[in-house]
């Protein structure tokens, strides 16, 4: 049996993201675990959020041909996956590699966040995580022009001052 040490970052997902205890500038390897939950070992992972367990039941997969670029290796493959979530009538169709397995796992984990899309709505993690990311871009997009606008009225007083006849001492 595997035995984990104390060290070893146990990363959960919890509805309100809350970590027990942990200092926010520790490295995620040297944060100590808390004690009586589950670990899931995850690398490489930023955001976790929780999305609802597909099961395999409910969902009906088909291989057919995909399109767009790719001439022969398109044309004569069935790697591209539709999946179809029965209960809720969802589709989702994934063809983004030459590999089926692939595939199979992209096709899965959107259908994962179009399920949480459609059973929680507005509250779904995939759209609050989105209308973050467009609060922080309108944000950088806001600082940027307010920038430029400070240096453009910079370079307006510079060249009104430097203009001949306007003797300021």
């Amino acid at each position: 049996m595997l035995r984990l040490s104390p060290f070893i970052s146990c990363v959960y997902s919890l509805s309100s993201r809350v970590i027990w205890g942990v200092p926010h500038g520790a490295p995620l390897l040297l944060r100590p675990r808390p004690p009586g939950l589950m670990c899931v070992l995850a690398a490489g992972k930023k955001d976790l959020i929780d999305l609802p367990v597909l099961n395999e039941d409910e969902l009906e997969e088909q291989f057919v041909r995909g399109s767009g670029p790719g001439g022969q290796a398109t044309n004569k493959t069935s790697n591209c996956v539709v999946l179809k979530h029965i209960p809720s009538g969802t589709v989702v169709k994934c063809h983004q590699t030459r590999s089926v397995d692939i595939n199979r796992k992209r096709a899965r984990e959107i259908m994962r966040g179009k399920l949480d899309v459609f059973y929680k709505g507005e509250l779904s993690e995939v759209l609050v995580n989105k209308k973050e990311s467009e609060l922080r871009k309108q944000e950088k997009r806001r600082k940027a022009n307010g920038n430029l606008e400070r240096k453009r009225l910079f370079r307006e007083t510079l060249a009104a001052n430097s203009k001949p006849g306007n003797d300021t001492v």
